[in-house]
C-alpha cells in the first residue's frame, strides 16, 4: 500500500484485551486499532505493525506503532481522529509522519517494561488491574542482592517460555531496580533490555519474588541461568503487573547502555 507512513506511540488499559496481536476471535489492541484505521481511511484496509507484542491482561503507556494511510492527514489531526474514534482504553499520545523506511518492531534498539507488585496482605481494590498481589512480605535486600546478576548478556533460556518462538534465547539486560513506595507498600520493577523473550519478564518476577519472600536465596539466580533449564526458574508471575513504559530507537538514550553490551 502506497500513502503516509505515520509513527504513534499509544497506552493502553490491556486489561480486557487479549493481547496485541490480531487472534481469531478474540479482542486484541491491533484489531481495535485496524478497525478505528479503516473507518478514517473510508473502508480501506490498514496494516498496524507494533514494536512488540503484549499478552492478554498486559499495559503499555509507550507502545510505538507505524501504519500506512492512504490520503494525508496532518499529525494533530490524526491524534484526535485517532483518540476520538477508538476506545477509551487506548490513548494515542503522539502522532507524527515518519519516513517510509521506519518499522516501529525492527528498527527499535531497546524496551523498557516496569512490573508493580502490590504487597498488602489484602488486596487493593484499586491496583488490582495494574498490579500483581503478593501478599507474604518481602525484604529489599534479597532483591538488591539478586538484580546485579540479571545484568548484562546471558542466555535466557530458564526464563522463556517453553511456548517461544524464538531461534536464540540470549539477551541482554542493561538496566535493572527496584522502588518501594512504603506508605501504598507497592514495589516497582523496571528493566531495560535490548529485547525479551516470551513471558522472560514475568517468570523473571516470578523468581524474584521468591527471593524477595525467603523462599530461595538471591545466589540461585546465576545457577538458574546456568542450567539453561526453565524448570530450574519460578512460577510465572501474573500478567495485570507488567506494562511496556519506553521504546528506544537510539542506542545512546537507553539507560545502562555500553557499547559492549554489559550493564
Amino acid at each position: 500500500m502506497t500513502g503516509y507512513r505515520y509513527k504513534a506511540i499509544l497506552a493502553y488499559d490491556g486489561t480486557d484485551f487479549a493481547g496485541f496481536q490480531v487472534q481469531k476471535n478474540a479482542r486484541t489492541v491491533q484489531g481495535e486499532l485496524e478497525k478505528t484505521l479503516s473507518k478514517l481511511s473510508k473502508g480501506e484496509s490498514i496494516r498496524v505493525h507494533g514494536s512488540g507484542r503484549t499478552d492478554a491482561g498486559v499495559h503499555a503507556k509507550g507502545q510505538v506503532i507505524h501504519f500506512d494511510f492512504p490520503f494525508y492527514i496532518e499529525p494533530d489531526g490524526m491524534q484526535k481522529a485517532l483518540n476520538a474514534s477508538t476506545t477509551k482504553e487506548i490513548t494515542f499520545t503522539l502522532v507524527e509522519l515518519t519516513d517510509d523506511a521506519f518499522h516501529s518492531r525492527y528498527m527499535a534498539k531497546g524496551k523498557m517494561y516496569k512490573y508493580t507488585v502490590d504487597n498488602n496482605r489484602f488486596r487493593d481494590p484499586f491496583l488490582r488491574h495494574f498490579s500483581c498481589h503478593h501478599r507474604y512480605p518481602m525484604a529489599i535486600k534479597p532483591i538488591e542482592e539478586a538484580l546485579p546478576y540479571l545484568t548484562g548478556t546471558h542466555d535466557f533460556t530458564s526464563f522463556a517460555s517453553t511456548h517461544g518462538e524464538t531461534a536464540h534465547n540470549v539477551r541482554t539486560i542493561y538496566h535493572v531496580d527496584v522502588t518501594h513506595d512504603e506508605e501504598l507498600n507497592k514495589w516497582t520493577f523496571t528493566f531495560v533490555g535490548n529485547g525479551f523473550l516470551y513471558n522472560m519478564i514475568r517468570i523473571l518476577m516470578g523468581t524474584l519474588l521468591e527471593v524477595a519472600d525467603g523462599r530461595r536465596p538471591a545466589s540461585d539466580i546465576p545457577l538458574i541461568l546456568k542450567a539453561k533449564d526453565r524448570e530450574a526458574a519460578g512460577k510465572t508471575s501474573a500478567p495485570e503487573g507488567l506494562c511496556m513504559e519506553k521504546v528506544y530507537y537510539d542506542v545512546t538514550d537507553i539507560p545502562g547502555y555500553t557499547n559492549n553490551g554489559g550493564a
